[in-house]
Order: C-alpha cells, then sequence, then structure tokens
C-alpha cells in the first residue's frame, strides 16, 4: 500500500518540469566547456609552435 508521502511525491515529480530543465541546461553547459577547452588547446598550440619558431629565428640571427 502506498503512503501518503509516496503519492503526493509522485504527482509533485511528474508535474514539476524544472529539474528536468535544470538538467538540460548542465548538458547544454557541460558540452560549451568542453567544446572551449578544445578549442583552447588547439589555439595554444598554435601559439605554441608560432613562439618556438620566433625563438628560433632569434637564436639562428645572433
Amino acid at each position: 500500500m502506498r503512503t501518503l508521502f509516496q503519492t503526493l511525491f509522485d504527482s509533485r515529480v511528474r508535474r514539476d518540469k524544472r529539474g528536468a530543465t535544470s538538467v538540460e541546461y548542465g548538458m547544454i553547459l557541460a558540452f560549451v566547456v568542453l567544446v572551449m577547452l578544445a578549442t583552447l588547446s588547439q589555439v595554444a598550440d598554435v601559439t605554441t609552435h608560432l613562439w618556438n619558431n620566433v625563438s628560433d629565428k632569434v637564436q639562428k640571427a645572433s
């Protein structure tokens, strides 16, 4: 037999969609952060290569 608490909790959970929306926004935010990290990693690699190239040219010029 279901208790009164279980009945009230189930009906409120089924009507309340805020939790699902929060989870969806959290997943979108996590995806955006992952894309930003991947992009930043690529930019860092290019920038490191650029400065290493500059350093090599300065050393060869001296």
